[in-house]
């Protein structure tokens, strides 16, 4: 016999879960899009090239990818476990992901401000785009990998916790940054924009004319 036509409700904590999965499936594509978006527009704003804020979400996406994957390897697969401390339960809390994207994002677009401003005021006074990032690395590397070493250590003792999402939270950002100041901003961000050599600093002619005129260039 078929049950007659009505609504069903269904509550407890496994509809709760798919609910927030299904939220967060929703709403986590139109996030990046925001955050990607106005990062590129903050950084035309503020070095007048349409070509490093697209270098720049690339390079970021580097690092925040890897450190997802790390996370899974230990806490999906249960590697370590027995060394972080942690009963490995074969998946990552659905939030993780959204906190680790946006909060590493904005860290790592804030180093790449240090490195390109530094940059951008050489390249303005020489015209030489080697010179420029060669200049603006010797200038930064210091700054930029001692910032991330002492963030570092605050974030790393998340990893310390006792609870499990809290462990997530703070190796997964501990790699992050540790390969963002090492690997992506000493090594890829400058060979990068050494091959790209004038076409770091391109626009077309009209944004770049406004952005003379309005852009946050330091006078």
């Amino acid at each position: 016999m078929e049950p007659a036509s009505g609504e069903v409700l269904v509550g407890g904590l496994t509809a709760s879960t798919v609910d927030l999965i299904d939220s967060v499936a929703d709403l986590l594509p139109w996030m990046g899009v925001i955050v990607v978006l106005v990062m590129f527009v903050l950084l035309f704003l503020a070095f007048g090239s349409l070509v490093l804020p697209v270098k720049a979400v690339v390079m970021n996406l580097f690092s925040i990818t890897a450190s997802f994957g790390v996370i899974t390897w230990i806490f999906a697969d249960g590697n370590l476990a027995d060394v972080l401390g942690f009963v490995p339960q074969g998946f990552l809390d659905v939030t993780n992901p959204i906190l680790m994207l946006a909060i590493l994002f904005g860290l790592s677009m804030d180093y790449e401000v240090f490195l390109l401003s530094r940059v951008r005021e050489e390249w303005d006074a020489s015209g030489d785009n080697d010179r420029a990032v060669e200049v603006g690395v010797q200038r930064t590397g210091q700054i930029i990998t001692s910032a991330a070493l002492l963030l570092g250590v605050v974030i790393g003792a998340f990893g310390l916790s006792g609870l499990v999402f809290m462990k997530m939270i703070g190796l997964g950002m501990l790699v992050a940054l540790l390969l963002d100041a090492t690997i992506v901003r000493a090594l890829l961000v400058p060979a990068t924009m050494k091959l790209l050599g004038r076409w770091n600093w391109w626009a077309p002619a009209p944004m770049a004319r406004w952005w003379e005129k309005h852009g946050l260039r330091g006078h």
